[in-house]
Order: C-alpha cells, then sequence, then structure tokens
C-alpha cells in the first residue's frame, strides 16, 4: 500500500483528502454538501477507524479519487474516540490530510436544534437536557479542535456565506501554503470565535455620525475614503501591515494553514469593513492567498 502512495505522488498525482468535523448543528452537512459542489467525493457520519481504511480504499481505486472528505463526529458515539488514534495512523504513514472543523455559539446551536426539531446525539446521556449536551459536546471536542486546520464559525453565517468559505478554502488547491481570511465585525454582535487575531478599530474616526455616510458600508467609496483619509487611520495602517507582515512567516514557519484576522468596529458596517477589505486587498497583491468576509455588513 505504501508503495503504491509514494508511487502516486511521484507521478505528481496528490489526493487532497479532508476530514470535515464539530459541533452538531454548525453546519457539516452544509459544508459536505458545499465540497461535492466543487468536486470532492464526500462520506458522511464515517466513524474514525475507518477512515485510514477508506484512505487506501481511495487510493487503490482506478480513476484515482484525488479531492476526498469524509465527515466524523460524535453521531458515532464510543466510535468517535478513536479520532486521534486513527489521526495518528495517517501521520505514521505519512498520509497528508486537512482537519475542517465546524463550530457554533451555544446559543446559536441550541436554537437550531429547537428550530429543527431534532435530538442532539448526547442529550439520551443527559435526561433530554439540549443546552447540557451542546457544553459537553464542546469540552469534548475541544482537543480536536485545537489540532484542525481550518475553523469556520458559523454562528453569524448564512448558508451562502458558508459555500462561499469552503470554495474560497479548497476550490483552487490550497496546498500547504497559507491563506490568510480576513473578517470585518461588529464588537455589539460578539467577537468571531475562529479569530486568530483581533483587531479593534473603534478608537478611528467614525463616518456613522455623518448623515449622509451612515446608510452606506464600507465598501462604498465615500465611507472608504472618509476613513483612508484620517491621520490616525494612516498611522493604524502603517503599523496593522507591518504587523501581520511580520507574523505571517511564523505562523507559516510553524506549520498553520489558514490565519483568520478580525477587524471590529462598533456595528461591523463602516471602519472594520474598510479596513479587513484593504488588508485583504493588501495582502493579495503580495501573492498571498487571500478571502474576505464582512460579516455585520447587513445587521443593525
Amino acid at each position: 500500500m505504501k508503495g503504491r502512495y509514494f508511487d502516486l505522488r511521484e507521478k505528481g498525482k496528490f489526493m487532497e483528502f479532508v476530514i470535515v468535523t464539530g459541533l452538531s448543528g454548525a453546519g457539516k452537512t452544509r459544508a459536505m454538501h458545499a465540497m461535492e459542489d466543487i468536486g470532492f467525493f464526500c462520506v458522511d457520519n464515517l466513524p474514525p477507524a475507518l477512515i485510514p481504511v477508506f484512505y487506501d480504499l481511495c487510493i487503490k481505486s482506478e480513476g484515482l479519487r484525488n479531492r476526498v472528505a469524509v465527515v466524523t463526529d460524535t453521531r458515532g458515539g464510543e466510535l468517535f474516540k478513536s479520532f486521534f488514534t486513527a489521526m495518528e495512523a495517517l501521520k505514521r504513514d505519512k498520509k497528508p490530510y486537512k482537519i475542517l472543523f465546524l463550530d457554533s455559539s451555544d446559543a446559536v446551536l441550541v436554537r437550531r436544534f429547537k428550530e429543527t426539531r431534532r435530538k442532539h446525539p448526547l442529550s439520551d446521556d443527559l435526561n433530554g437536557s439540549l443546552e447540557q449536551a451542546v457544553r459537553l459536546e464542546r469540552e469534548m471536542l475541544k482537543p480536536v479542535k485545537e489540532c484542525s486546520d481550518y475553523v469556520i464559525d458559523t454562528s453569524g453565517v448564512s448558508p451562502a456565506q458558508l459555500k462561499t468559505r469552503i470554495s474560497e478554502l479548497f476550490l483552487n488547491s490550497p496546498g500547504d501554503s497559507l491563506s490568510v481570511h480576513c473578517i470585518s465585525f461588529g464588537f455589539k454582535f460578539g467577537i468571531p470565535m475562529e479569530s486568530d487575531l483581533v483587531f479593534d478599530v473603534r478608537c478611528l474616526p467614525n463616518p456613522f455620525y455623518d448623515e449622509e455616510l451612515r446608510p452606506q458600508t464600507g465598501l462604498d467609496a465615500p465611507v472608504r475614503d472618509f476613513v483612508m483619509e484620517k491621520e490616525e487611520t494612516a498611522g493604524f495602517i502603517s503599523r496593522f501591515t507591518d504587523m501581520v507582515d511580520y507574523l505571517l512567516p511564523l505562523y507559516s514557519k510553524e506549520g498553520k494553514s489558514q490565519l483568520v484576522i478580525a477587524v471590529g468596529c462598533t456595528g461591523g458596517h463602516h471602519r472594520s469593513v474598510a479596513l479587513a477589505q484593504y488588508m485583504c486587498d493588501y495582502l493579495g497583491a503580495k501573492g498571498v492567498k487571500t478571502s474576505v468576509t464582512h460579516r455585520d455588513i447587513q445587521k443593525y
């Protein structure tokens, strides 16, 4: 088996293997459908112990499936406890993979379960308590999240936005290079949970107090110009770009696959939007794989 695998590598053929996991109700099924739409062969609810076996099966198959995603989570009950054993087996056999973790806030998860009237996979062990089940699962999956290559917080993300994020991550074969995802947000709606770096720009002049600019966003030229032309913003951008330029090689050296930079203002409409977009464009112009989400731009 190993010989077959390395022969494929030598011929320039690579299998992109993604393990999708995360909290129940966080959007794993939607993520799987999005990955199918961009060419992944997907299998849902695969017990972790079978992941190495399935990996080998994909390698053996005629017409090598070079983009594969499997979903595994606590629906497997006791079977999920073999997750790290399975990951170690893949590492031992030098079979590359990435882990995508779907997360969401407790309140949003509880609301989603109530709306769909579905039962949480851990609720039977807790006398049917949904909130306790959500908290228990979060604690159980904390080590998995910590070792994941990609984390997406779907708390304030629409199905269309999630599909876009999946496409940005995997559509153009990211390989092992570091990608940067910028998020603008409003502090009054909470800090994005997947953030690696958080920058607070509430200290900068606020276009909200200009009645003509208030209904516009940081993507509109008048608001963008208002923000960018301020002396305070020029000083911030100089230090903002210097820090990110310094940190990116360090994160890349440590093997990080994705860096999430969150920029927040009060409501997530003006300053944060302009500056998150600026950073995305700045890094993109330097050849870094970038994407951006303006999480709260439509919220009031």
